[in-house]
Order: C-alpha cells, then structure tokens, then sequence
C-alpha cells in the first residue's frame, strides 16, 4: 500500500464516522480560528491606536506641569508652567520648528459652545495658530485660521473641528457665522477637515481660540498654561530634542529637592510603547487560545485510541495478509493530521469571519494576520502528528495473532 492509498483509507475511516470526527475537530476549529480572531482584533486595536497618534500630529512632544515624581498638583510658581517657558525653548532650541502653549478647558470640564439653537459639550483650547501644524489640523474644509495678529488683539475668532462644526451647523456654511462660548460671541474663521479622531482627544471634537483671548478673556489663566506643544524638524532628532528640552526647563522648574516639576512625552516614546504592548497582549492572547489547539489535540488522541481499539481485528487481518508496521502506522497517523488539517482550514475560515464581526463591533480596522493564519495552520498539523503518533505506534506495533483473537 503505497502513501496515496493510505490517505484514501484515512479519508474512508474518518468519513464512516462524520459526527464523531466533526466533534473531535472541533477542538481544533475552535483553537486555530481563536488564535487568528485575537491576533487579528489586537492588530487591528494597535492599527487604530497609531492611526489615532499619526490625526495628532506627527514629530510632537507635549510638556506637562507639576509631573515630578512623588509631587500633588500645587500651584507654586515653579509647578506650573507660564508663557516665559514657551519663549525660552523658542530662542533656546533651535530644533524646534513649531511651538504653542495651551490653556485648555479639558481640565475643567468640557464647555458649551452654541449657534442659534444648537448646542455643542466640547473642549476649548487658546493656542497659538502654529497649534495647526503640530496638531495635523491645517487641512481646512473651510475658511482659515486665527493669525498671531488676532492672538496678540485678544480677537474673539474660533476654529471648529469638524465634528463640532457638524453639531452646530448641519452641513451649513460657518465661516463668519457667529457663536457663544460661554455668555461671549465668537466668530468662526475656519473649519478644521474630518480627521477621524476618538475617544478623549478626539481631534474632530475641540473648538480652538487664540491664546491670548482664552488667557485674558474666557478660561481665566492670564499667566498659566496647561501644557505646551511643540514639533521638532526632523523626526530623527526626538530624542536629542526631548533631552534640550528638559534642560531649559530645569532651570527654572524644579523643587527643593532638585526634582524637575514637569514631564516631557515624546509621541515617539508613546508610538513605541503602543507597539510594545500591543505585541505583549497579542502574544498573550495567541498563547491562551492555543491551549484550546492542545485540548483539541488530547481529543484526537483519546479519539484514535478508541479507533485502534475499535479497528483491532481489522489491523491484525492487515497485518496477516502481510501489511507492513510501517503502512499501519502511516495510515493511523495520517487520519490524525487530516482531521487537524481540516480541522485547522475550517478555523481559519471561521477566525477571519469573527476578526471582521467583532472588528465591526468594536469599530477597529478588520485585520487578518497572514503570519497567524501559517502559524496557526502549521501548529494545528503539528498537533496532529505530536498527538496521533501514539496511537499510530500502538496500533502498528499490534502482533497479529493477539488482534485476531481480540473480542
């Protein structure tokens, strides 16, 4: 009996048994399209999560107040962070292309801004019109934004994003229009384009103002900021850029004990670190669903050894009519792969269905990973040969007399 015809026999035996070797499969099924549907829902939530960085901006390091270790939140002059420090690191860092302070009313609560009878619970920022390069926001679906003449006039001019825009107006024309934040008017310049941001700091949901105006007339920090921006020139110097900026800062922004009162992110650090956890979560999901593959894996084995004991008669006939120990074992064997094989394409199938229905529902980029569904396909066969090898052996190894005289 050449290797063809052994198959052909291996197909015969699991077919005369469709029920029992569709639940033997399942194992299998359910191990390899768990290991594709979780790989695939983490590659696409890290896939969602880089994407949400790129609509912030790119080459950005943001500076936060009063962050040194083992410190509150004080309101000491040396915790906080003032417009002194933005022109500091302008005149001292020349790698820094762009740079804003921002007093922002995310801190405080979202505000209301309203047209007409439309109302919007949005975030307020004051920034400085550069906001729009670090920001990624200078793509306008209408009109333009605030000029550092309007900061320094502490004009009443306001920037929507576009989901703000959408609430107020319907698709109407803003540009010019007039809207309240707060109980003051404000004229809308432009319109930021549809970036596709979410969660917190949603890209699409902020309503931007002049710096100056925010400080003096609407969010009460005359000589306050809540963080500081900044864009550097090249994405290839982060490190060196975050490294002089800490030490502008460190002049003057520390406390007794010599610690900085402050914290540098660079998004470089948090593209990495997203990436970092995202493969540790990937690993760990692709490890627990693989114990799904061992189980079904025991099943196949505890299967085929019921087969041999079933099929012992029929292996000591073969054998008597001078079947050789090593065709036995191959056939034993390869029902065992076949059944994991099968078992294995129908998990892929049923994985790359579940990454698309739970991707729907959790509204993350669908994702099929090509080098999970080879893993997964190529550890399923391994399981079929790991685990049908003993009972292959077993039955090969039958001496004929004692299986014929099996009852």
């Amino acid at each position: 009996m050449n290797l063809g015809d052994s198959f052909d026999s291996a197909l015969r035996s699991i077919g005369s048994n469709k029920l029992r070797s569709l639940l033997t499969m399942l194992g299998v099924v359910i191990g390899v399209g768990s290991v594709i549907a979780m790989i695939g829902i983490g590659e696409g939530t890290k896939k969602k999560s880089l994407a949400q960085l790129e609509v912030m901006g790119s080459n950005r390091i943001t500076v936060m107040p009063n962050w040194g270790r083992g410190h509150g939140m004080s309101v000491g002059d040396a915790s906080t962070l003032r417009p002194a420090d933005v022109d500091r690191l302008r005149a001292q860092v020349p790698a820094i292309k762009y740079i804003t302070g921002v007093v922002s009313s995310r801190f405080s609560g979202q505000s209301t801004v309203k047209f007409g009878s439309n109302a919007a619970r949005t975030s307020i920022n004051g920034v400085e019109p550069s906001a729009q390069f670090i920001e990624n926001a200078n793509k306008m679906f209408a009109g333009s934004w605030f000029t550092d003449m309007d900061n320094e006039l502490l004009e009443r001019k306001a920037v929507l994003g576009y989901a703000v825009y959408q609430e107020l107006f319907d698709s109407e024309n803003a540009i010019g229009a007039t809207i309240k934040i707060g109980n003051q008017n404000f004229e809308v310049s432009g319109v930021v384009d549809y970036k596709g941001g979410s969660g917190f700091m949603n890209a699409d949901d902020q309503v931007y103002i002049p710096l100056k105006t925010a400080q003096n007339r609407l969010l009460g920090s005359k000589d306050r900021l809540n963080y500081i921006e900044l864009q550097g020139v090249d994405s290839t110097i982060m490190v060196e850029l975050q490294r002089e900026v800490e030490d502008v800062l460190s002049a003057t922004r520390k406390d007794a004990t010599g610690e900085d009162l402050f914290r540098v992110m660079n998004q470089a650090d948090t593209l990495a670190a997203i990436q970092t956890q995202s493969q540790i979560l990937s690993m760990l999901l692709a490890g627990i669903a693989s114990v799904s593959l061992l189980v079904g894996g025991i099943g196949i084995m505890n299967i085929m050894l019921v087969s041999v004991t079933e099929r012992t008669r029929e292996i000591g006939l073969r054998k008597a009519l001078g079947a050789q120990r090593g065709t036995i074992l191959t056939q034993f064997l390869l029902e065992s792969v076949v059944m994991c094989v099968l078992g294995g394409v129908i998990g892929i199938l049923l994985g790359s269905v579940a990454v698309q229905f739970v991707a729907a529902l959790l509204q993350v980029p669908s994702v099929v990973n090509v080098a999970a569904v080879i893993w997964a396909f190529a550890f399923s066969s391994i399981v079929g040969v790991v685990f049908g090898l003993y009972p292959a052996v077993r039955a090969s190894n039958l001496l004929p007399i004692e299986a014929l005289r099996y009852e």
